[in-house]
């Protein structure tokens, strides 16, 4: 048995106590390593793999964290792509979580060695961000912002809501689902198309919690179409004591050239809505968290109720969301005002590169998107590296995924989705394929 090749396997303990697989155990965790331990150990027993390489062999298959999320290069041309994690984070809001981490002030004051407000640092940012506003409050996620004021506001109660915005975003998520499970009656007005300032009033009475006004954020309804302003619906609601809230969706903080037929937080409750809600991961750029301003009797009212505590945010999420405010530039916002020249410039680099290691691209104009759900309509003048498209597959599938689309038969990186700091892996990505693949 002298040739059997059990015998050869080095021992998983021996193995392990290897300095640098060892280290790598104390960084990512024993039984992780160990894993990739006894895969290479299987290797030697199959025969494809000389006992002599199973260290290099784990080392070369550690990952870069102990989770299964990997980083991916966003090539789409969709500004906020949702399959993709949706807004990445800014250097300083990543700093800010890393410094997050680990012990916290995050609800006590250090003064008076008591009890302090949970995120009044992100809070005041918002305040800072969204003046209009009287208070703030962050949960979750939009959905959950909406779900809080439903069940403070509507449980047991009405909610008038216009038949059109009723709607139906993402992975079948209904609207209109979420609120009756709330506990809250609807009461839908208007037409699929044409909503009237009298249809909401008539609505009203003695059960009514709150009128809803909700952006459809991921459709557009064109034609004999007619619905009601938010000033409108404020002046005809004011001495009524019905509160108006307005899911604006997409987060953006105050009117964009770019996008005037986008509603943003700071105009919305300037034209006179009582709570406006959105998303901290769209055009806010932040992380995943649903935004609730204005009026302070209101918002005080959502934070003592019990769901509230179910659907508040943790520490790194408040520390993020705080840095996004105040920091540099958030990613989003640069994608959506890059300059077309500049990425032409920088498309060229990319081509160039990977031609001179032979691989077929060219240079093209392309059509970007925010994505999201925010301004469906809203076409962005994009440019990209056009590859043969039989690069696609093997571009997500490699060590740095690419995530590109396949247009007129070839591969389409658009880089205005994709920050300049990247075009270093993106280039390397591509050769990469080109070595393996071609």
């Amino acid at each position: 048995m002298t040739g059997d090749p059990r015998r050869l396997v080095p021992r998983t303990d021996a193995v392990l106590a290897e300095p640098r697989v060892a280290a790598a155990a104390e960084r990512l965790g024993r039984e992780l390593v160990k894993s990739l331990v006894q895969g290479a150990q299987q290797q030697v027993r199959n025969g494809g793999l000389a006992p002599e390489d199973v260290v290099p062999a784990v080392l070369a298959g550690l990952p870069a964290t102990a989770g299964s999320l990997r980083p991916v290069l966003n090539a789409t041309g969709v500004l906020v792509h949702t399959n993709l994690g949706r807004a990445p984070l800014s250097p300083a809001a990543v700093d800010a979580v890393v410094a997050a981490s680990g012990t916290t002030d995050v609800e006590l004051d250090l003064g008076t060695g008591r009890r302090g407000t949970r995120g009044e640092g992100a809070l005041a940012a918002l305040l800072a961000a969204v003046p209009a506003a009287e208070a703030a409050l962050v949960v979750n996620n939009c959905a959950a912002a909406l779900a809080l004021v439903a069940t403070a506001l509507g449980q047991g109660r009405e909610l008038v809501l216009a038949r059109g915005e009723l709607v139906e975003i993402g992975d079948g998520f209904r609207i209109p689902d979420l609120l009756v499970a709330t506990g809250a009656r609807l009461r839908e007005v208007g037409t699929t198309n044409r909503v009237t300032l009298a249809d909401y009033t008539d609505a009203l009475g003695p059960g009514t919690g709150a009128v809803l006004k909700v952006h459809p954020s991921n459709f557009v309804v064109r034609g004999f179409t007619r619905a009601v302003r938010v000033a409108e619906l404020a002046g005809a609601l004011a001495g009524t004591g019905v509160p108006l809230v307005a899911d604006v969706g997409s987060g953006l903080l105050a009117p964009h050239p770019l996008l005037p037929d986008e509603p943003d937080l700071q105009s919305t409750l300037t034209e006179g809505a009582d709570l406006v809600l959105a998303s901290g991961d769209k055009l806010l750029g932040g992380p995943q968290a649903g935004i609730v301003l204005g009026r302070a009797d209101l918002v005080q009212r959502l934070r003592r109720h019990p769901l509230y505590r179910a659907l508040r945010v943790d520490k790194t999420t408040l520390a993020a969301l705080e840095a996004t405010l105040r920091g540099p530039v958030p990613p989003v916002r640069a994608m959506l005002e890059a300059d077309l020249a500049e990425l032409r410039t920088r498309a060229q680099l990319v081509a160039r590169t990977v031609v001179a290691a032979g691989v077929d691209a060219l240079v093209v104009g392309a059509t970007a998107r925010v994505g999201g759900g925010g301004a469906p309509e809203f076409e962005l003048p994009s440019v990209a590296v056009a590859l043969p498209a039989a690069f696609a597959e093997p571009l997500r599938r490699g060590p740095v995924p690419v995530v590109g689309y396949v247009a007129d038969d070839r591969t389409l990186l658009d880089l205005r989705s994709l920050p300049p700091t990247d075009d270093v892996r993106l280039i390397a990505a591509v050769l990469e394929v080109a070595r393996r693949w071609t």
